[in-house]
């Protein structure tokens, strides 16, 4: 457990962002599920429409640096990769 002030109140921060971050990239792992879902069953014109919103959240999580702006990179290019195989 932290024994100066100063690591205590970065433990309450870190607490607090931890709630941000967690809530954050459940949402961006919620959509890409639900893309993959979507091309598993074949509905790609479906899973087309929700790249968008893949792209916000990614973006959003890279932004507040709750993933770093490569890996954001990285799933948004091989999120597209997979549409287009799949098609």
């Amino acid at each position: 457990m932290a024994i100066t002030s100063s690591a205590k109140k970065a433990y309450r921060s870190s607490l607090k962002k931890r709630v941000f971050n967690v809530r954050r990239k459940q949402d961006m792992d919620t959509v890409v599920k639900k893309i993959k879902r979507l091309l598993a069953e074949k509905k790609i014109a479906e899973a087309q429409k929700l790249v968008p919103t893949a792209y916000k959240a990614l973006d959003k999580a890279a932004k507040e640096h709750t993933i770093k702006k490569g890996a954001a990179d990285r799933k948004k290019s091989r999120l597209v990769k997979l549409i287009a195989r799949t098609k």
